[in-house]
């Protein structure tokens, strides 16, 4: 038998949540001794302790602790909530992580107007190019909305031209345009420049015409951090008499794995005010 520390260490919980659990019937001591009143507890109720913590971590309360614990839950049961909860939890963290890097993107932004200069656009005619992609329905234009989409969609089209032995595909674009459903969504498609006569499972290949007048910026750093140079390029379009006739294009110029190296130029067509 263990003493009540003893046991409190081996279960990694409080000697004063586990006096707390006694007192409220949730897990008794395998043996109090009548002269010293001192608690202890066998290996075997670390069974029952585990499926305490677990299932309070779950959201529920001591008493449903109970309750659940009443009806002899199984192991398999009990594994197919934690696992349910743990997949609520990722997603959760995932989402607190994509707001995170939102507010940064936006305090970034703040922090530059007035500093970055609109002397690096340029306008220039992009011409057509030959692509292979890729699409899928995006909730909007933000960057929250539109990485979970985009990065998918790219991993498969690499996957789906290799698969088909194309080999010497150049820089990816990226080009939106509205869904047409009144919500805000858009349709993103994932491009990469080939060679003529591509071929691919599943893949559209065609000519993306081009722009006669865009208004052009170099981003550096990762997508998700794309405001401030963003609004840059629409400064520029308003200062300077314009303005923007759709979505603006991505060219990836240098993807690195670590997205604070990638080099992508965006591209809005433009027209006279």
């Amino acid at each position: 038998m263990f003493t009540i520390g003893d046991f409190a260490r081996h279960g990694r919980v409080s000697v004063r949540m586990l006096r707390h659990y006694d007192a409220i019937g949730l897990l008794r001591p395998a043996h109090v001794d009548p002269h010293s009143g001192y608690r202890f507890y066998t290996a075997d109720q670390l069974a029952r302790l585990n499926r305490v913590i677990a299932l309070k971590d779950l959201g529920f309360t001591l008493e449903q602790v109970g309750a659940i614990l009443g009806d002899e839950i199984g192991a398999e049961e009990l594994r197919g909530m934690l696992r349910l909860r743990q997949a609520e939890l990722e997603a959760a963290l995932e989402a607190a992580r994509a707001r995170l890097a939102q507010v940064g993107a936006r305090l970034r932004a703040i922090e530059s107007e007035g500093r970055m200069s609109t002397q690096d656009v340029v306008v220039k005619k992009i011409p057509a190019v030959r692509i292979a992609e890729l699409s899928a329905v995006a909730a909007g234009f933000e960057p929250e909305a539109i990485t979970p989409v985009i990065g998918p969609l790219y991993e498969e089209l690499c996957g789906r031209l290799q698969a088909a032995g194309v080999t010497g595909f150049g820089p990816g674009i990226a080009y939106y345009e509205d869904a047409g459903k009144g919500d805000g969504s858009v349709v993103v498609h994932a491009g990469m420049t080939v060679p003529e006569g591509t071929e691919a499972e599943g893949v559209l290949v065609h000519v993306l015409p081009g722009i006669e007048e865009a208004a052009t910026v170099v981003h550096r750093g990762a997508m998700d951090d794309v405001l401030s140079t963003a609004q840059v390029l629409a400064s520029w379009i308003d200062v300077n008499g314009r303005v923007s006739s759709g979505y603006a294009r991505e060219l990836y110029l240098e993807c690195p794995e670590d997205p604070a190296g990638w080099v992508t130029e965006i591209q809005e067509p433009i027209a006279r005010a």
